[in-house]
């Protein structure tokens, strides 16, 4: 199926699954079902979404895994301004 496809416009895709490198963690292991890295980013550019975050890592909670997160929005999601001031206190030592 076509996640992507499948969006009401302005409508937002949230979407996270396990990556190459998993396989050191545990299953799934088998390549044919974890993610090529930036493989999220090429269907959200494919499909024309706008990338709203995106994170390709290694999870320590709630067990080891390597994933891919994206959050992606289709054409008619408004626009908003990110208001990153708030975080410099979270990210102060």
């Amino acid at each position: 199926a076509d996640l992507a496809a499948s969006l009401a416009p302005g409508g937002v895709l949230i979407y996270e699954t396990f990556a190459l490198g998993n396989e050191a963690f545990g299953k799934p292991s088998n390549p044919a079902f974890l993610l090529r890295p930036g493989e999220l980013l090429e269907v959200a550019a494919a499909a024309g979404l706008r990338v709203v975050a995106y994170e390709d890592g290694v999870i320590r909670e709630p067990k080891p895994a390597r994933v891919q997160r994206l959050c992606a929005a289709a054409a008619g999601f408004p626009q908003t301004e990110a208001r990153l001031d708030h975080l410099s206190a979270v990210n102060e030592p």
